[in-house]
């Protein structure tokens, strides 16, 4: 049982990484409609930012409120100066524009840092707790805690609070927010920089695990998209629940189902996220559309 126990709680961990990134793809989806394939890149942009600070002597949590800082200038900007051409268009275009800014800022980040992986110091205790047999890292917990935390808050802001109601607007309907006197412009440009900050928070967070490098959040994005998508595009709280449920099925498919094993392990959630998404296209939090005709 400890070691069922385990396997669970090393499911949560790992999801926890994919759940920082997957809050980052709902809230820009949630501002402005658009995947943002780029926010990975964006991340990853701001994290060396905050390597930098650390390298010149400053302590983590300073360079992590200079990449935050850094991070909402970055969304902004990129909103204003690049995005906003396409926005109001064909919706697969923009995508692809996010696809491009990928590259080019995972090439900015590789110019300036390289390519070779590097340690990045951790927020939390290296520490680990044993509770009745089971291992426990406290760098788990602590990220945990913080994405518990980033959920709330954003359901707070979109549920709670007028400007989280005005970006819900202006990304449903651009036309008819802009007639109710709503700054549709602002708001997006808003969105972009609240979800760039967030993506920020998930990269300094992740770093200590994974090693900083150019491509150190491409293989988590792929899972934080499935993680946004199964839990709903619309919902802070289904990103993190599905990146749990992802990280979990992941770790106990290969502990037990033989076939499967270390090799095959990757595929397990995605097959399960097109079983569910089939029976619920909208996501295990999602809102169904509903549209008059």
């Amino acid at each position: 049982m400890s070691y069922f126990i385990q396997l669970i709680v090393d499911g949560l961990a790992t999801g926890a990484i994919y759940a920082a990134l997957a809050l980052a793809i709902v809230l820009v989806n949630r501002a402005t409609g658009l995947i943002n394939f780029a926010q990975g890149a964006m991340a990853v942009m701001a994290t060396f930012v905050a390597f930098a600070v650390t390298q010149a002597g400053a302590p983590v949590i300073v360079g992590l409120a200079v990449a935050i800082v850094f991070a909402f200038v970055l969304g902004a900007t990129v909103e204003r100066v690049i995005v906003r051409r396409f926005e109001g268009g064909d919706p697969d275009t923009a995508v692809v524009v996010t696809i491009g800014l990928l590259v080019l800022f995972s090439g900015i980040s590789a110019f300036f840092f390289g390519y070779e992986p590097q340690p990045f110091p951790s927020l939390f205790p290296l520490e680990t707790i044993n509770v009745l047999g089971v291992f426990i890292s406290m760098r788990s917990l602590g990220t945990i805690a913080v994405l518990l935390v980033a959920m709330v808050l954003l359901q707070v802001l979109f549920r709670g609070t007028k400007l989280g109601l005005a970006m819900r607007a202006a990304a449903d309907n651009p036309s008819s927010s802009a007639l109710s006197g709503l700054p549709v412009s602002r708001l997006l440009m808003i969105g972009w920089g609240l979800a760039a900050a967030l993506g920020a928070v998930a990269g300094v967070l992740v770093a200590p695990q994974l090693f900083i490098s150019p491509g150190m959040l491409d293989f988590t994005l792929v899972y934080a998209l499935a993680a946004a998508i199964l839990g709903g595009l619309d919902s802070p709280m289904g990103a993190v629940f599905a990146a749990g449920f992802i990280g979990v099925v992941e770790n106990l498919a290969a502990a037990y189902v033989d076939v499967i094993g270390d090799d095959l392990k990757v595929a397990v959630p995605f097959v399960a996220m097109i079983i569910i998404l089939i029976l619920r296209p909208q996501g295990l939090f999602g809102r169904k559309a509903v549209v008059r005709v």
